[in-house]
């Protein structure tokens, strides 16, 4: 990993660009999603409550941010990861798996038992990717009710709930 990349807390000066990261990230989901909701981003106002709640990291090329990592906690005991994005021209140099890393070692710190997430079952770097850090896939009888939500508004916005997975990594205590 070159030393110009670096995973930080985000800055109140980085949540401008997070949007333009999302939607390049977005990008390579066509054909997966719907375009309705490859063109979703997130709110600077969400962005800085998770900033706010120290639960928004970022990977930065020297002071630029090229990626970025937001948790939600919807259930005791468990941290849930929102979004990762990273810019495709700075895919594959291990910043998804440093900011996947790092959500988990914060979530083990602030005492969560696990880490959840919902990706891509079929999309060959969103499911097996996660699972190579360690996530394993939730029975859907085993779905918590926040997950099911979670699930439920996904679906609401048009993705396949059959192509989409809920995952699991437990935490380690610290």
């Amino acid at each position: 990993m070159p030393d110009e990349y670096r995973i930080t807390l985000a800055r109140r000066k980085d949540l401008p660009l997070l949007a333009h990261i999302e939607r390049s990230a977005a990008s390579l989901l066509a054909g997966h999603a719907p375009a309705s909701v490859l063109e979703e981003t997130t709110s600077e106002e969400e962005l800085d409550s998770a900033r706010q709640f120290g639960r928004l990291w970022v990977a930065l090329e020297g002071d630029t941010p090229v990626g970025f990592a937001r948790v939600d906690v919807r259930e005791s005991g468990a941290a849930h990861l929102e979004e990762i994005d990273v810019l495709p021209e700075h895919g594959r140099r291990g910043l998804g798996t440093r900011l996947v890393t790092t959500v988990c070692a914060w979530a083990a710190s602030e005492g969560y038992h696990a880490v959840t997430l919902t990706t891509f079952r079929d999309v060959r770097w969103n499911m097996p990717f996660y699972a190579g850090l360690g996530f394993e896939v939730i029975p859907r009888h085993e779905l918590s009710p926040s997950l099911l939500s979670v699930v439920r508004a996904e679906t609401r916005r048009g993705l396949d709930p059959f192509k989409r997975v809920a995952m699991r990594r437990r935490c380690e205590a610290r």
